[in-house]
């Protein structure tokens, strides 16, 4: 990582890496999910809980789907399977790190009172502010530069995960969840919609009105 440019810190114990990302701020965080004193899982929670804008890369064992799920629910931005090629990871820490592309010159997207801050890169609601991960943001980023439009699960794939062969649509389908819990919780005018066996879209609740009827 340092060859490719990158300042790297390394720790090899749960406890004292949460300890570290807290106090350090890093940009991006490589969470090996089998660590003593606490497991991955307890450092995502911790991140998470101390609002850590790091973007977390999980590693799991091949075939682990269900830790794999696990962390991105708990708050992970992507993951790599083990065994896996330097290469590899380099290029998905290099994918992790480019901020999703926006066509208009606009610092400002608004959708019905949901307003997303490109260049702080904060979200409100009605002037409320969303905590979310860097990954919920590009993700909702994606959705919000083209209200109305529907996206497949493939395209945000490549739109936000910028994966040239590899697309997990169940990854979608995660971070969709946990952007609805924090973006519309118990809301009875939601702005984000399923349109079933096609994709996800972001529109105001009275074009969802219209077009359902």
């Amino acid at each position: 990582m340092t060859r490719h440019g990158h300042d790297v810190a390394a720790e090899y114990d749960g406890a004292r890496g949460l300890k570290a990302a807290i106090e350090q701020t890093p940009d991006l965080i490589v969470l090996d999910l089998n660590l003593p004193t606490l497991d991955g899982f307890g450092v995502l929670a911790g991140l998470r809980k101390a609002q850590s804008s790091a973007r977390v890369l999980i590693l799991t064992a091949r075939g682990e789907v269900e830790h794999r799920v696990k962390g991105l629910k708990a708050g992970a931005d992507d993951y790599l399977a083990k065994p896996f090629s330097m290469e590899e990871l380099a290029a998905r820490i290099e994918a992790l790190g480019r901020r999703v592309a926006t066509p208009s010159t606009a610092d400002f997207l608004n959708v019905d009172g949901l307003q997303i801050d490109l260049r702080r890169r904060h979200v409100t609601r009605n002037g409320k502010t969303i905590s979310l991960s860097p990954r919920e943001f590009d993700v909702l980023q994606v959705l919000a530069q083209e209200p109305g439009r529907v996206f497949s699960r493939t395209e945000l794939c490549e739109r936000v995960w910028q994966r040239d062969h590899e697309y997990d649509t169940r990854t979608v389908e995660i971070f969709i969840t946990r952007l609805r819990k924090k973006v519309d919780p118990d809301s009875t005018q939601p702005l984000i919609h399923t349109i079933r066996s096609v994709g996800y879209t972001v529109r105001a609740p009275e074009r969802a009105k219209e077009a359902s009827k």
